[in-house]
C-alpha cells in the first residue's frame, strides 16, 4: 500500500518487462474490491486479458504512473483486449457505491497485435489520459448494460494504431458515450461508430499510413447515426466523414484537410444512401489539384442534409453535386 492508501502493485508482482504478470494483477483485482490499484513506472507484461468487475460492490480503480507500461507479451494470441473493463460480474447499477470505476494514466502498448482497452460492461465507466500505442484497435466500447447505454467517458487518451488496415482508433458499439480530447493516428478508420447518442469533441484522427485502397480510409465512420460532434478533425484520410445509409448526424465547427497531395480521391463527406446529416461551420482544405476532390459524394439524391456555412477551396473541388444542399 503507498502513502496515499492505494493498494501497489509492486509488493506482489514485478515491473521487469520480461515476467508475466497478468495472473499476478488478476490475483489482486479480484481480491480488493473497492480499491484504487496503483502502478509504479516500470513494464508490466501481460500474457494474457486482465478482467475488472462491473458490480460496483466489487469494482476497482485502475491508476498507472506517468511511464508505467501495460505491454503485450509477443505471443499474445487472444481475441479480447489486453484490459477488460467490466467484463465480469455484469451489473446495470448507478445507485450503488463504487459504479463510478476508472482506468487512468499510463501507456497500453499492443506490441503490434494486441488491442488495447475495452469497456465490456458496467455503467459510468472512466477512461482518462491514457496513451494506447501499437494495436489493432485501440479502444473498444462494447454494447451496454441499459438496453445498450454504456454511459462512459473517454477523456485526453491518445491512440496510436499498428498501420494495418484492420487498425481502428477508437470502435464504440454501446450508445451514449463522450469522448473529448483526442488525437489518433497510424490507423485505417479513426473512429467507427456502429452505435448511436454518443458525443465527441476536439478528435483529431490523423492518416499516417500506407496509401493502398487510400479512398476507402476514413477519420469517422458513423454507421449509427443520431451522434454529435464538435471540433471533430478528419485529417488526410481518403473520407473525412461518412454516413450509412439513412443515417443522420449533428456536425458543428469540423474540419477536413489533406495535408499533401498522395491519393487520387479526397472526399469530404460520403453519404452511402441520400445525405440527411446537418454540418454547420464546416471547413474543407482539398489545398492540392487531384483527379477527384469532392465535397460530398451522395449514394441517392433527394437528402434533406444542410451544409451552413461551408468554408473551402473551391478552386480545387472537382464537382459541384454539394451545392444544393448548401443554405443560403
Amino acid at each position: 500500500m503507498n502513502n496515499r492508501g492505494y493498494i501497489k502493485v509492486t509488493e506482489t508482482v514485478p515491473a521487469d518487462g520480461i515476467t508475466p504478470v497478468s495472473d499476478g494483477i488478476q490475483k489482486i483485482i479480484d481480491e480488493n474490491p473497492n480499491r484504487t490499484i496503483f502502478f509504479p513506472d516500470g513494464v508490466y507484461l501481460l500474457d494474457k486479458p486482465i478482467q475488472t468487475p462491473a458490480d460496483p460492490k466489487r469494482s476497482v480503480c485502475l491508476e498507472l504512473s506517468g511511464y508505467a507500461v501495460l505491454r503485450a507479451a509477443d505471443g499474445w494470441a487472444h481475441d479480447e483486449a489486453m484490459v477488460r473493463l467490466g467484463a465480469t460480474y455484469p451489473a446495470n447499477d448507478t445507485v450503488t457505491v463504487g459504479s463510478n470505476y476508472s482506468f487512468k494514466g499510463g501507456v497500453i502498448d499492443g506490441n503490434g497485435v494486441a488491442d488495447g482497452i475495452s469497456i465490456d460492461g458496467g455503467r459510468e465507466t472512466l477512461v482518462q489520459n491514457v496513451s494506447i500505442k501499437h494495436t489493432r484497435i485501440g479502444l473498444r466500447i462494447k454494447y451496454g448494460a441499459n438496453c445498450g447505454s454504456s454511459d462512459a467517458d473517454i477523456f485526453g487518451v491518445n491512440i496510436m494504431g499498428n498501420g494495418e488496415k484492420d487498425s481502428v482508433g477508437v470502435l464504440l458499439e454501446g450508445f451514449d458515450n463522450s469522448l473529448t480530447n483526442m488525437r489518433i493516428a497510424d490507423v485505417y478508420t479513426g473512429v467507427w461508430m456502429k452505435s448511436a447518442g454518443n458525443v465527441m469533441k476536439n478528435l483529431h484522427p490523423l492518416f499516417t499510413i500506407d496509401y493502398e485502397d487510400y479512398e476507402n480510409s476514413c477519420g469517422f465512420k458513423d454507421e449509427g447515426g443520431n451522434n454529435w460532434y464538435n471540433f471533430c478533425y478528419s485529417d488526410h484520410f481518403g473520407t473525412g466523414f461518412y454516413f450509412a445509409e439513412g443515417k443522420q448526424s449533428i456536425l458543428d465547427a469540423c474540419y477536413a484537410l489533406w495535408y499533401c497531395d498522395r491519393g487520387d480521391v479526397h472526399t469530404a463527406v460520403k453519404s452511402e444512401g441520400k445525405f440527411d446529416s446537418v454540418f454547420s461551420n464546416f471547413k474543407i482544405d482539398f489545398k492540392f489539384d487531384k483527379p477527384k476532390n469532392v465535397v460530398l459524394a451522395a449514394g441517392k439524391d433527394g437528402g434533406k442534409g444542410v451544409f451552413d456555412r461551408l468554408l473551402y477551396d473551391s478552386e480545387y473541388a472537382t464537382d459541384n453535386s454539394h451545392l444544393p444542399y448548401v443554405k443560403q
